[in-house]
């Protein structure tokens, strides 16, 4: 594998990662334990509270090991079509064509739907992210909004394909 994709997720007001974004950080971490030549691409900006979620997630994978030179950190994205875009052009440029989504059970289809819409290869990495972490309302709304969300940004990532190809 050339490149784990780790999606971002908020951050608490004190600057920890959410539950989410802590289940994502695990499962990158240990992806990257298994692939160990694979860059780690952070992706993430600054939501409702700082610091950005790429920095968190930079930082908490280094305190579970992964060598900060592995690290690619995208700050500025702040969805997931972003996130993919950010990562297809990162990997284009580095001539990478293979990576790892990783992101929670019920986001990756839809991360790993958008990479492959802009011609990159791709597995899902899931966090394990159903009824018992989250709980039945946040699960049941998460699960409500990627129905929706999938349709629509693979239309735009396929609209935007040609352009996230030439650059």
């Amino acid at each position: 594998m050339d490149i784990i994709v780790l999606l971002g997720a908020a951050v608490r007001p004190d600057g920890r990662p959410s539950a989410a974004l802590a289940r994502r950080i695990a499962a990158a971490a240990k992806a990257a334990e298994i692939h160990p030549t694979a860059m780690v691409f952070c992706s993430g900006g600054v939501g409702r509270h700082g610091p950005s979620e790429a920095s968190v997630m930079a930082r908490d994978l280094v305190r579970l090991g992964v060598a900060p030179a592995r690290l690619v950190l995208d700050e500025s994205s702040l969805d997931t079509l972003q996130t993919a875009i950010a990562a297809a052009r990162y990997m284009r440029a580095e001539r990478l064509t293979r990576c790892l989504v990783c992101t929670d059970s019920y986001h990756a289809p839809r991360a790993l739907a958008l990479m492959l819409a802009l011609g990159m290869q791709g597995r899902m990495w899931p966090a394990k992210a159903g009824l018992r972490q989250m709980g039945p309302a946040a699960w049941a709304w998460m699960r409500a909004r990627e129905a929706v969300a999938f349709p629509y940004d693979v239309a735009l990532a396929l609209m935007k394909r040609g352009r996230v190809l030439r650059s």
